[in-house]
């Protein structure tokens, strides 16, 4: 079982951080009391099969004090539990600047004390923390793409690809296109297995149907085309912090080609190593 517990300065993007985990499959819990980390611990380790990753969230809301922290991560120890701590940090300049913009309250501006004197008194307070850090990010020049492409390649496991799922739809234009489609390929220009009569009643899952389709050259020519632009923009949907990814082909029905073309896409894009599902919303009509 892996277990991360992500601390570091208020600001510093830890709830990014842990959204970030939780889209590559780590069960994530948010400002869990010290006292409960190591019974949830052992709740986790008594179900490994649905715990087998785990993420806490443990920070200056807590206390000012993490001696309470330290003391569960010394039973985790006893446990056999292995665990690592995630530490994110930023300037001092750059926390300030967006506690300011986002109109926050800091944890310990209370009083009289300044944000700058608040920001300054948690770096002071969390240094224990950051010493006995195995990970730490320093988010100051992190755009939120880059953080999350930095905690993907420490935590992601099988690679930046398996945090993006593309799902390939095939659809009719005649029952409208699908709302969810991020991009959308019109395949109508293809030669059309309807009007063949031995072909009409079955669909582009079915071998005479698809060997129909990719039997001519400009359905050829066009998944040349296709793939490449496809290949080109996976990783940078995957920079940009995209995590799901639906793309339609459209014929007229939904039933022959775009059925074909989808299919052949999304085996595609498993070959690029990508999680990739199909679906044909309109096959079955007519």
């Amino acid at each position: 079982m892996e277990f991360i517990v992500i601390s570091g300065l208020s600001g510093a993007g830890k709830s990014q951080a842990a959204s970030f985990m939780e889209d590559t499959g780590y069960f994530v819990v948010d400002n869990m009391p010290a006292a409960l980390i190591s019974k949830f611990a052992e709740l986790c380790m008594a179900s490994p099969a649905q715990y087998d990753r785990v993420a806490i969230v443990s920070d200056i809301r807590g206390g000012q004090s993490f001696d309470g922290l330290f003391a569960a991560l010394e039973e985790l120890d006893k446990m056999g539990c292995d665990h690592k701590i995630l530490y994110m940090e930023a300037s001092p300049e750059t926390v300030i600047k967006r506690y300011k913009e986002t109109r926050r309250r800091h944890p310990l501006a209370k009083g009289n004390r300044s944000l700058d004197e608040a920001v300054r008194l948690e770096r002071t307070i969390l240094a224990p923390v950051r010493a006995r850090a195995e990970y730490i990010v320093d988010t100051t020049a992190l755009s939120t793409a880059k953080l999350r492409g930095e905690i993907l390649r420490v935590f992601g496991g099988g690679g930046p690809q398996q945090a993006m799922n593309v799902s390939v739809t095939s659809f009719g234009f005649k029952y409208g296109i699908p709302i969810e489609a991020d991009l959308i390929f019109d395949v109508r220009f293809l030669p059309n297995p309807f009007y063949i009569a031995e072909l009409r009643h079955q669909t582009g899952l079915d071998t005479p149907v698809y060997d129909f389709v990719f039997g001519y050259q400009q359905t050829k020519d066009f998944m040349t085309y296709l793939e490449r632009l496809i290949g080109f923009l996976l990783p940078q949907y995957v920079e940009e912090g995209k995590t799901a990814l639906v793309i339609g082909i459209g014929c007229t029905g939904g039933k022959h080609r775009s059925v074909a073309v989808a299919r052949a896409l999304a085996d595609f894009v498993r070959r690029k190593g990508y999680e990739a599902s199909e679906n044909h919303r309109d096959m079955t009509r007519g």
